[in-house]
């Protein structure tokens, strides 16, 4: 592969606590019934704009979003954690060549925030959040964003993610997909999208 496009929560990051306790929090702002700890892990890797709704909020929809960012980004400080090897990985890949790329359901500048918390911005062409696109995950629309701005070949590029919905996404798009292992919610529903590759350790990032 040339051309290596990484989900964030779940791939390059363990960030499951602060996005279930910024959840949490938003409901509780807004007197909705809490969503459990494995309902909002059931629906990472979509952006919130489709998971609130699916989790029971139907009003106030604006306000609920930017309190989500404000708890989010309260918390992400001391709970968002780079999973061991990858900036290692990340160094190996850029040492060869490679291009690497971030397509997430985060906004685009929660993203680049948190890439530059991480110390590994430095190792991304270019990154694409939920606000720049139209229709979100598992839709293709964050690939082909990538495809076309630098006209990558599909058949030199790897989605890389946690989520059925990072493999239905890089399927839709045509390019090669690969599902990790240590930040998946259900490792079985991945391995039924039939990811290109399927990977159980960070090093064999480098491998594909």
């Amino acid at each position: 592969m040339e051309n290596y496009m990484f989900d964030f929560d779940g791939t390059l990051a363990d960030s499951g606590e602060t996005a279930v306790l910024a959840t949490q929090a938003t409901f509780k702002d807004f007197g909705l019934p809490l969503p459990s700890s494995d309902q909002i892990r059931g629906y990472m890797g979509i952006p919130i704009e489709k998971s609130f709704p699916l989790m029971g909020a139907k009003t106030e929809l604006p306000a609920m979003f930017t309190g989500f960012r404000e708890h989010y980004q309260a918390l992400e400080a001391s709970q968002v954690k780079l999973y061991p090897g990858i900036k290692e990985v990340l160094a190996k890949l850029k040492d060869n060549g490679k291009k690497i790329y971030a397509v997430s359901s985060k906004h685009s500048e929660a993203l680049r925030r948190n890439l530059e918390l991480l110390q590994i911005a430095t190792y991304f062409d270019d990154l694409v959040g939920s606000d720049q696109v139209k229709n979100y995950k598992p839709a293709p629309d964050g690939i082909d964003v990538l495809l076309e701005r630098y006209e990558l070949d599909p058949e030199q590029t790897v989605m890389i993610g946690d989520a059925i919905y990072d493999i239905q996404m890089g399927h839709a798009a045509g390019v090669k997909t690969a599902g990790v292992h240590w930040g998946a919610f259900d490792w079985e529903a991945v391995l039924e999208q039939k990811p290109t590759f399927t990977l159980t350790e960070v090093q064999q990032l480098g491998e594909i």
